[in-house]
C-alpha cells in the first residue's frame, strides 16, 4: 500500500512537471511567433516597400538572407516547429533531429514565398533584359559581318568578272541614212524660204528682224513694240516708216510724247529725210495732247479710216499708246477705249505699230497688260544684264506673229547712227 501510494504521487509530480514544460513550450512559442511576426514588419519598414518582395540581399540569386531566422532561433531558443508533430508535444523527446522532410532552413513560411517570387521575378528580369540585348547583339554581329564581307575588296575588284554583253555592229535598216529629218545647224534658220500664202506680205524693214519672220508680216496686221525707256522703240517705228517711205509708200507718224518738230529731227539724225517726206506730201507727222485725243477719241475713231484713206497711208504709228492709257482709270473703260481704237486701224486698211511701255514687274508684258491681246504681232525689247559680261546688252525677241512663222529665239541688237540692227546669226553670250 505504502508503494502504491509512493507510485501515485511520482505520477503526480511526473504530470506536473510535463504540464510545466509544456506551458514553459507552449508559452515560448507564443513568444517566438510574436517576436518572428514583428522582425517581419521591422525587415518591410527597413526594405521601404512594404510590397511584400523583401529586402535586397548580397546573394547573387537575390534571395534574402537566412541571418535572421537564425538570430531569431537564438533569441527565443526554441527549435523552429515543424508542424508535424501534435500540438504540446515535447520537441526535445523527439529522435529525429529534423522531422521535416523539407530541409528548407528559412523557418518562416511567408517570407519564403516572399524570397521565392524576389527570386523569380530577378531570373524574369534577367531573362528580358537577356531577350531584349540578344537581338541587337546579333544585329550588331550581323551588320559588322556583313560590313566586313562587302567592303573586303573594291568595286573595281568586285566586278572584274563580270561578263559585259556584246553588241554587234548591225547596219542601219535600208534607206535609214536617206531620211531628212528636217533638224537644222543652230546657226543656219530657214526663214529665209519663201512661203506659199494668200496673203500679200510686208518686211518691217529692220536688218536682221526680218530674217527671223519667213514671208513677212501680212499686211493690214496691227503691231505693238514692248520695252522700256531707252530700248529704242522709237527709233523701232521711224525705221519702220522709213523702209516703207524708200519703196514710194505714204505714211503717218501719231506721237503723244514728242513735239513734230523733234521727230523730224531725230530721224534726219539717223539718215531718215523725213523732212523731205513731208514737204512732198508722203509722210504726215502729227503731234497730239492725250488729254486732248482721250477726249476726242470717239471722233477720230469715226474720221482716221477716212483721213488715212484720203491720204493713202499704208503705215501708220502711234507712240506711245501708253499715255493714252493712262487717260481712263478703269480697267474696263480703258481696255474698250483702247480696243475702239484699234479696231478703226484695221478697218482702215493700215499695217500700224504701236509702242507701248513695258510692265514695271515684267518686260514681257505692256504696262497695262491690254494691246498684247489686241493685237496680231508682239516684239520685245529689252535689256540683258549679266555677270559674265562688262556691258549692257540688247536683246529683241518675237512673241507672236499671227499667220506668220517666225523665231523664238531672243536676239541681240544694236542702236546705231542708222537705226536697229539685230544680229539675227550672233546669239547673246
Amino acid at each position: 500500500m505504502s508503494d502504491e501510494c509512493d507510485d501515485h504521487r511520482e505520477r503526480e509530480r511526473s504530470d506536473d512537471s510535463d504540464g510545466g514544460l509544456e506551458d514553459d513550450v507552449g508559452g515560448q512559442r507564443e513568444d517566438g511567433a510574436d517576436e518572428r511576426d514583428d522582425w517581419f514588419e521591422r525587415a518591410l519598414r527597413e526594405d521601404g516597400t512594404g510590397d511584400g518582395r523583401g529586402r535586397e540581399s548580397d546573394d547573387s540569386d537575390g534571395g534574402v538572407s537566412d541571418e535572421p531566422a537564425a538570430d531569431l532561433h537564438a533569441d527565443t531558443g526554441v527549435a523552429p516547429d515543424t508542424g508535424t508533430g501534435p500540438k504540446g508535444s515535447d520537441t526535445g523527446s523527439n529522435p529525429n533531429p529534423n522531422p521535416n522532410p523539407n530541409p528548407n532552413p528559412n523557418p518562416n513560411p511567408n517570407l519564403d514565398t516572399d524570397s521565392d517570387s524576389t527570386s523569380n521575378s530577378s531570373d524574369d528580369l534577367d531573362t528580358d533584359s537577356d531577350s531584349d540585348s540578344d537581338p541587337d547583339s546579333d544585329s550588331n554581329a550581323d551588320s559588322t559581318s556583313n560590313s566586313s564581307s562587302l567592303f573586303d575588296e573594291d568595286f573595281g575588284a568586285a566586278l572584274e568578272n563580270v561578263e559585259v554583253p556584246t553588241v554587234d555592229d548591225e547596219e542601219d535598216p535600208a534607206g535609214f541614212s536617206d531620211l531628212e529629218f528636217g533638224f537644222t545647224d543652230p546657226g543656219e534658220s530657214n526663214f529665209d524660204e519663201e512661203v506659199e500664202s494668200a496673203l500679200p506680205r510686208i518686211d518691217i524693214g529692220i536688218e536682221g528682224l526680218d530674217r527671223m519672220i519667213q514671208g513677212g508680216v501680212p499686211e493690214c496686221s496691227l503691231l505693238v513694240t514692248i520695252g522700256s525707256a531707252g530700248t529704242g522703240k522709237t527709233t523701232f517705228g521711224l525705221q519702220f516708216l522709213n523702209h516703207a517711205l524708200e519703196n514710194g509708200e505714204n505714211a503717218v507718224f501719231i506721237t503723244l510724247e514728242e513735239t513734230r518738230e523733234r521727230v523730224i529731227n531725230s530721224a534726219v539724225e539717223k539718215g531718215y529725210p523725213f523732212d523731205e517726206y513731208c514737204e512732198a506730201g508722203q509722210l504726215a507727222v502729227v503731234d497730239m495732247d492725250p488729254v486732248e485725243m482721250a477726249n476726242s477719241l470717239a471722233s477720230i475713231q469715226s474720221e482716221l479710216p477716212r483721213l488715212i484713206e484720203d491720204f493713202d497711208a499704208s503705215r501708220l504709228v502711234l507712240d506711245s499708246v501708253s499715255l493714252l492709257e493712262m487717260m481712263y482709270d478703269e480697267r474696263a473703260q480703258r481696255r474698250n477705249e483702247i480696243f475702239g481704237f484699234t479696231q478703226s486701224l484695221k478697218d482702215a486698211g493700215v499695217t500700224a505699230m504701236l509702242t507701248s511701255e513695258a510692265a514695271e514687274r515684267t518686260t514681257y508684258a505692256s504696262r497695262f497688260g491690254i494691246v498684247e491681246y489686241l493685237t496680231d504681232a508682239v516684239f520685245v525689247l529689252q535689256y540683258v544684264r549679266s555677270d559674265a559680261i562688262s556691258e549692257t546688252r540688247l536683246a529683241i525677241e518675237i512673241q507672236k506673229i499671227r499667220d506668220a512663222n517666225h523665231s523664238r529665239e531672243t536676239k541681240p541688237y544694236e542702236i546705231t547712227d542708222e537705226g536697229i540692227s539685230v544680229y539675227q546669226q550672233a546669239n547673246l553670250f
